[in-house]
């Protein structure tokens, strides 16, 4: 895993100069994937944070570049922050790309293979987290829909829901298997975070104000994390390769599948029965897949398609991460499908 580790530039406590007066001006001195190190008070001691792992989800990125620019006093423990796809990002039209044309989504490559540019990258960053040893880690994310702030994490501990606390009030327990940072950071509680949809202020206000609590934090211990809304993730959405997918306020004579215009106003909202999300052409087929944690194929218990060619929801549901970007749905997903946890620990 050490292979790929001077892929990422170090930086020890990055001056005015090399921060630039605003975060892109930081990432076009950056130049590449960068690692940030910041002494605290405690140097026994590191919390890391993880940005910009795709091109088109800036808000991270500019709240460690506010939080580097703004802060008076030493953090409490060690801080070190991640600034991965800066090539990805800085790619005319800028913070449009979610990774480099021709590469695999780097939050994808996590649990390999590492044998090409985004899996080397992926092994370097797993390697700065086992040599920094930080106490947690944390993954700042954008959504490309409408979404309120909220968390996901791999397990229902105290640890990983004390760190949720400090970000939203959400947070979304998930089993899933997609190869993600979160699943392979095995040397600490690691949680993401999506802060909110990309270009919004606010989301850059989620991601600093997070960054400035735990920071500033002597015991992350002593957070309370009581209060938090606790989902379960299910299943993950995607349109059946091949077809051609738009987003639109009517049927679209060039798609197979076309997806609702204002999908994005259904997250976290606990959809009617039958309600309608798209259209689909008959020759089309089935459109959709929706694999659960155990690789099963839920979609036709969640979707089915009426005799207009309307997809519509089959029973009642919560979808979450849904996205009108076509693109963004193409080489992700369409959208998550959770639950609440009936019985959270």
């Amino acid at each position: 895993m050490n292979a790929g580790a001077g892929l990422l530039r170090a930086i020890d406590e990055p001056s005015p100069a090399e921060l630039g007066p605003d975060f892109t001006g930081m990432l076009e001195r950056l130049g590449g994937p960068a690692i940030l190190r910041v002494a605290g008070r405690d140097r026994r001691r590191c919390r890391l944070v993880v940005t910009l792992l795709h091109g088109n989800e800036p808000s991270g990125a500019a709240a460690v570049h506010a939080w580097l620019r703004e802060r008076r006093v030493p953090p409490a423990v060690d801080a070190a922050f991640v600034i991965a796809s800066v090539s990805a990002a800085l790619l005319a039209p800028r913070f449009t790309h979610r990774l480099l044309p021709g590469t695999r989504d780097l939050n994808r490559c996590f649990l390999g293979p590492f044998d090409d540019a985004s899996g080397e990258l992926a092994a370097a960053i797993l390697a700065a987290i086992e040599a920094a040893r930080p106490e947690c880690v944390v993954d700042i994310h954008n959504n490309t829909g409408r979404n309120p702030p909220y968390a996901i994490g791999t397990g229902l501990d105290r640890p990983r829901l004390r760190l949720a606390a400090l970000f939203a009030h959400r947070y979304i327990h998930s089993e899933l298997r997609i190869g993600s940072l979160m699943e392979a950071a095995a040397t600490a509680p690691c949680i993401t975070v999506e802060c909110g949809r990309a270009g919004d202020p606010e989301s850059v206000g989620v991601a600093q104000r997070g960054i400035e609590r735990l920071l500033a934090s002597d015991d992350i211990e002593a957070i309370p994390a009581d209060g938090l809304d606790i989902l379960h993730s299910m299943v993950r959405v995607r349109a059946r390769d091949g077809l051609r997918l738009a987003v639109s306020d009517a049927r679209h004579p060039d798609a197979d599948l076309t997806v609702t215009h204002d999908i994005d106003r259904h997250n976290f909202e606990r959809l009617a029965a039958d309600t309608v999300l798209g259209w689909v052409e008959p020759e089309a087929g089935w459109p959709v897949e929706a694999h659960d944690a155990t690789g099963r194929d839920r979609s036709r218990d969640l979707f089915y398609v009426d005799g207009d060619g309307h997809l519509r929801a089959r029973g009642s549901w919560i979808p979450i991460m849904m996205t009108t970007d076509p693109v963004i749905a193409r080489q992700d997903c369409l959208f998550y499908v959770v639950e609440p946890l009936t019985h959270p620990t």
